[in-house]
């Protein structure tokens, strides 16, 4: 059986509010850098108003993302609208993977100094990015936490785009303490490229996160069953009584909600009754395994799969 209504219908409104929430960030760190930059005339917090713009389309895509993908199955679409979030987390690596391009040419440019900014540090230069960083890991964990909790790779991709900013915003802090630092002692030159190494270990870590999540995507996009769950749907099933064999066992993933095919052999004596209960009980007993599953189970006697097989 799978999520009642009323328990499903909780699940999209809560993934609903939390994106709606990142998105609400998202866009008030991009007013606020801008705001910042444009007055300080930093360049380096001007960069980051737009990396945060950035973040802003990605949080929108995502909340739309988990909207039609809260859609129940229709004419069109008999497994659902779920698709949609792995579409969207595949995005999101794209658009992960463009960000950490440009990190790794800004760094390099700026190492072999064919870039030269000039960052202007005072208290607002701080502020911005200490409350960015501040509103990143709360904003990172709520999705998190609801990315877990609902089996959702939409929020799971947004969580690990908001978590890379806490990194990148610590980067531009290390940069203006290095800025600051390099005044009072000139003779320490590489204090000035500390950023921009910094950015390039950053950059580095995205991307390895990045491709792992999108590999991940992909593998749902073409619905690559999940490793392992095969078999251990196969011991689950034949393990209940009345069962003679499970076999023919096929998994695949739309969004957050998995959907499982198996064929077992029951004898042929057993009545109608008999073998729908069991049906029930593997689909209860498989939901254990990967609760929400919608579980289809095909019964058929032992000397028709017999003669099927020959």
């Amino acid at each position: 059986m799978a999520l009642s209504d009323q328990t499903q219908l909780h699940a999209d409104q809560e993934k609903r509010f939390v994106a709606f929430s990142s998105v609400m960030a998202a866009a008030g760190l991009t007013s606020m850098k801008l705001v910042v930059g444009l007055l300080t005339g930093s360049l380096g917090i001007m960069a980051e108003a737009a990396h945060s713009a950035l973040d802003f389309l990605a949080a929108v895509t995502t909340y739309f993302a988990v909207r039609i993908s809260g859609k129940p199955a229709d004419i069109g679409h008999h497994y659902g609208h779920g698709k949609v979030e792995n579409f969207s987390a595949l995005i999101e690596t794209v658009l992960l993977l463009a960000t950490c391009v440009w990190i790794v040419m800004e760094a390099t440019e700026r190492l072999l100094g064919k870039t030269q900014i000039e960052i202007e540090v005072n208290f607002w230069s701080f502020a911005v990015m200490a409350t960015s960083i501040v509103v990143d890991i709360t904003r990172s964990r709520m999705l998190m936490r609801a990315a877990i909790k609902h089996n959702s790779q939409a929020l799971e991709a947004d969580a690990l785009h908001f978590s890379t900013d806490v990194w990148s915003s610590s980067v531009v802090i290390l940069g203006l303490i290095c800025v600051k630092a390099g005044e009072s002692l000139p003779q320490w030159p590489f204090l000035h490229k500390v950023d921009s190494i910094s950015a390039l270990v950053v950059a580095a870590i995205m991307t390895w996160v990045s491709v792992r999540l999108g590999m991940r995507s992909i593998q749902a996009l073409l619905d690559a069953a999940p490793r392992g769950k095969a078999d251990e749907i196969t011991r689950k099933v034949e393990s209940i009584p009345g069962v003679i064999d499970c076999h023919q066992v096929r998994m695949r993933y739309s969004g957050p909600k998995a959907f499982i095919d198996i064929h077992i052999l029951v004898s042929g004596e057993e009545t109608l009754r008999n073998v729908h209960a069991l049906t029930e009980r593997i689909e209860q007993e498989l939901q254990e395994i990967i609760p929400g599953a919608d579980v289809t189970v095909h019964p058929e006697p032992p000397e028709i799969h017999e003669s099927e097989s020959k």
